[in-house]
């Protein structure tokens, strides 16, 4: 049962805060006159990427589950997914 509560309440975390930050970019986007028509998928990746990285480093600590397999991500691996791919990814609409 708390797999289950786990997986809804990481399903309501990525979907709200995702929607939130696609929002929120998309407004800076706008904003600011850049035109992400086929570019929507890079930004919906990097917060993917960095929800995903919030998740494996704090959240899934203070969620229901309690089981195997709860320990962060490298550093490295952190910092090569945040600032590496996740940060390129919301710069690229503002280079092309």
């Amino acid at each position: 049962m708390r797999v289950l509560l786990e997986l809804v309440r990481i399903i309501l975390l990525f979907g709200f805060l995702g929607s939130l930050l696609g929002m929120l970019f998309t407004f800076i986007y706008e904003f600011l006159g850049v035109n992400i028509a086929n570019k929507e998928w890079m930004v919906s990746l990097s917060i993917f990427i960095l929800l995903f990285v919030l998740y494996r480093n704090r959240w899934q600590f203070s969620g229901w589950y309690k089981g195997k397999g709860r320990e962060k991500l490298p550093k490295k691996v952190t910092n090569v997914l945040v600032s590496g791919v996740s940060l390129l990814l919301i710069l690229v609409p503002f280079l092309t």
